[in-house]
């Protein structure tokens, strides 16, 4: 569902999300819940609305490229092996599909992204 207008700004700092409980089998500590929300698909690429409690968990990385709006985290990358990053308001960072990686959250993380 496209919630993007030609000609019109969305609040992409303030959009109600409900969060949902990270998998089990990603917890890496504490209890971290995820949201996020399409702002617009077309065929060649999703724009969205992504943020992460407190706490850390593991994922697989799809191709995209995100601006964090707020928050504080350190992104860990288990393969390919990389130095971790640190995350806050205005940090610029592009993934590849299939890196691995562990997402330690310190303040609830919000990002916007773009994935082909």
């Amino acid at each position: 569902m496209t919630r993007l207008t030609s000609g019109v700004a969305a609040d992409a700092a303030r959009l109600p999300v409900p969060f949902t409980a990270v998998a089990p089998e990603q917890v890496v500590e504490g209890t971290p819940l995820t949201r996020f929300i399409d702002l617009d698909e077309t065929g060649e690429r999703s724009i969205g609305v992504w943020e992460h409690s407190p706490g850390a968990s593991r994922d697989v990385e799809s191709d995209e490229v995100f601006v964090v709006l707020a928050g504080a985290a350190t992104v860990a990358f288990e393969h390919p092996e990389l130095p971790p990053i640190e995350l806050r308001p205005g940090s610029v960072v592009r993934l590849e599909a299939g890196m691995r990686t562990v997402w330690t959250v310190r303040e609830t993380l919000r990002k916007v992204y773009v994935s082909p």
